[in-house]
Order: C-alpha cells, then sequence, then structure tokens
C-alpha cells in the first residue's frame, strides 16, 4: 500500500535543556517539513537560558508544537534525557499515531527530511526503527566499520508496535539508551536501520566538553563492556582506534577502559539475553569483514 493511499501520521519528541543557541535552527526545520507531524511535544527539562523563548516564538499559529515545562532538577545523567522523552510521550500516546520520533533539539535537516523517513516505513512493515546518519562539519560514519542497522541518537524513528515491544528507553546513567533501544528491537525481531541517502546536520560538535579525547575514550572503553561488548570484538575495535587520531593511545585508552570496568565487574544495566544478542552480532560482523577482506587479497593475487 502507497504512502499516498494510506499515510503514516508521526509524533515528535524532543528533551531539551539549555538549547536556546541551536534550537531556533531545529524548530525552523520542523516547521518547513513537507509532511508535517500530528504533534510536536518539546520538553524543556529545567532551561535557564532563552530555550522557552525561542520555542514559544515558533508555536505562535502552530497548534501542532506543544512546550513542556518541567522543573529544575539535580539529575545531568543520560537517565534524565529519558525521563524528559518519558514526560512528552505521555501527551501524545492516547494519539493514533504511527510512528513516534525522539529528535535531538541541536540538528538542522531538509524539507523533505521526514517525508523521506515516512516512505521507508510505508515501504517496508518490519522496519522498527530508522534514521539517517548525522554530520559534523567534515565528518561522517564510514560504514565500511560502522553498522548500517544502528540508528543515531540524533533523530530515531520507532513504529509504535517496536516501540510498545521494547519497553521504551531504558534509564541508564552511564549513557548508550539509544543504542539499547534499537539493539533491543533487533532483538525482539525488528529491522533497524540507517538510511545514509540523506543525512541531518548536528549543530553542536559531540565531545566537546572539558574532557580529553583520551577520557572520552576511557569512558567509552568502560561503556562497552557494560553494554555486553564481546572481548575480542574489543580488541578489533581498539586497534582500529589506534590508527586514528590521537594514535596508538586512543585504542589503548579504550581497551584499558574496557579492561578496567571488566575488574571492577561493573553491574550490566542490561539483560544477559541483549548480551548474548549483541555478541552474537559483533562476531558475525567479524567474520563478514574478514571475508571481505580475504576476498580482496584473493582478488588481488
Amino acid at each position: 500500500m502507497s504512502i499516498e493511499a494510506a499515510p503514516l501520521r508521526y509524533v515528535v519528541i524532543t528533551p531539551a535543556r539549555n538549547e536556546g543557541r541551536y534550537i531556533g535552527r531545529t524548530l525552523e526545520s520542523m516547521v518547513s517539513q513537507t509532511c508535517p507531524p500530528m504533534k510536536w511535544v518539546i520538553v524543556s527539562d529545567g532551561s535557564s537560558d532563552n530555550t522557552d523563548d525561542v520555542v514559544n516564538e515558533y508555536r505562535k499559529g502552530r497548534d501542532w508544537i506543544e512546550l513542556v515545562r518541567l522543573p529544575e532538577q539535580r539529575d545531568r545523567s543520560f537517565a534524565a534525557k529519558v525521563q524528559g522523552f518519558e514526560s512528552g510521550f505521555a501527551r501524545v500516546k492516547q494519539l493514533p499515531f504511527d510512528l513516534v520520533a525522539n529528535l535531538d533539539a541541536d540538528i538542522e535537516f531538509g524539507p523533505d527530511y521526514f517525508e523521506f523517513l515516512l516512505e521507508k516505513f510505508a515501504a517496508n512493515p518490519g522496519l522498527g526503527v530508522g534514521g539517517t546518519p548525522f554530520v559534523e562539519g567534515d565528518k561522517h560514519y564510514d560504514y565500511e566499520y560502522s553498522n548500517i542497522e544502528h540508528v543515531s541518537g540524533a533523530c530515531q524513528v520507532f513504529r509504535r508496535q517496536c516501540f510498545e515491544d521494547i519497553g521504551g528507553y531504558l534509564r541508564i546513567k552511564g549513557g548508550g539508551i539509544d543504542w539499547t533501544a534499537v539493539t533491543t528491537a533487533r532483538m525482539k525481531g525488528w529491522q533497524t536501520r540507517t538510511f545514509p541517502e540523506k543525512t541531518c546536520l548536528h549543530l553542536r560538535p559531540m565531545g566537546t566538553g572539558q574532557r580529553s579525547p583520551m577520557s572520552v575514550n576511557f569512558y567509552h572503553g568502560q561503556r562497552d563492556y557494560y553494554l555486553g561488548g564481546h572481548p575480542l570484538w574489543q580488541v578489533f575495535r581498539c586497534a582500529h582506534q589506534m590508527t586514528r587520531r590521537p594514535y596508538l593511545f586512543g585504542g589503548l585508552s579504550l581497551m584499558v577502559g574496557y579492561a578496567w570496568a571488566a575488574i571492577r565487574r561493573v553491574k550490566r544495566p542490561v539483560s544477559d539475553e541483549l548480551v548474548q544478542f549483541h555478541r552474537a552480532e559483533q562476531m558475525a560482523r567479524l567474520g563478514r569483514f574478514f571475508r571481505k577482506v580475504s576476498a580482496r587479497v584473493g582478488g588481488g593475487g
């Protein structure tokens, strides 16, 4: 059935905290969409800048945009974003929508962005989670190494039934919320896909806080462990990281982070079932990679 015959209905939820510098461009992108949502709930999580003022300007004459203001809270973990999303979802769950999008407040995209994604979902009833890559300046994903089945947290679109099947987002304080949702969807039998034909622009560069690149990699190594990454996969991931800046030390800090979490037996916030599924996927990807390398070597001989 074509999207013209049965257009999919979607809602958007955007948790935002002190995004006054960027959210105007996200708002401009959304109001320019060729296929606007049924509802867009922006959850201002204790913002102390002009985030709310910017949103209120765009709300004028657009009743499909709603602003929810949450009080200031001490929790600054990744779990707070889930709480913000849940507050927004509570405002739309009674609506007859087919898809729900979790959209960051610091990205920009073209006017046919959601029309493009709606077409992908309409064409494939088995698609549970979809999205596109994000671009930062001249940086983008290399899908020879990145998993095209992963969907970036910048904009994740879920089929409603899929979102209900996975039980929504887990409140993981240390991060990995977006990854866990997408991987759980595959474990439940849904297809997940990033569509590189289109991109969105990430306005706030990631990893620009006070931490050094080595400390960021150390943190990522710890996260790789508590999300259940296979040790053999981690060895190859670290080796690949050593070929990128900061050369050698980036990969070493990634491995040290993983090992440190393993030594301390950091408690995993995900189920054993998900860990086993994740590791099986990693080993399958390693197998495909080495078969591809072998074919290249054999073909060039």
